[in-house]
């Protein structure tokens, strides 16, 4: 009975094993496909240090304009004084983008209904911290804004 039994043990070991490993080998393929998709690839952009936002004439006194700092936004503030300035356009409290309210004469976000003055202080709301703020150079009658 010993060399009788020997046989079909190994045939069976051998389909367990070659079954377990289908049965894995077909769960990798499911799996894995669903898990590169929740995880996100690295987002790697160009280091932009400077860029031209347009010209002093292009732009009213008290106004506000968005533009692109990379991959992030920016916000171009002409007081009515007719000084530009230039913060990160990102709420420091939920990424959200912030914007110039002219009726308010401060930077305000719409999420939580945060404020930020015009030097970028968060002065009301849940902004725990105040904006990023860039440098603004004029250059021939172009707007140039760098990061500090």
């Amino acid at each position: 009975m010993d060399s009788q039994s020997s046989p079909n043990g190994s045939k069976r070991d051998f389909l367990k094993y070659a079954i377990s490993g289908g049965v894995l080998a077909w769960l990798a393929a499911i799996l894995y496909p669903i898990l590169a998709y929740l995880n996100p690839p690295k987002v790697t952009g160009a280091q932009v240090t400077s860029i031209k936002v347009g010209k002093v004439g292009d732009f009213e006194d008290d106004s506000g304009t968005i533009f692109r700092f990379g991959n992030q936004p920016g916000i171009l503030i002409k007081t009515k004084d007719g000084e530009f300035k230039a913060f990160s356009a990102t709420c420091t409290h939920l990424d959200c983008t912030v914007q110039y309210r002219q009726d308010m004469g401060l930077i305000w976000c719409a999420c939580h209904n945060g404020r930020y003055d015009l030097s970028g202080r968060n002065i009301a709301g849940p902004p725990p911290r105040p904006l990023e703020a860039y440098n603004v150079i004029i250059k021939n009658d172009e707007i140039l804004v760098t990061k500090s």
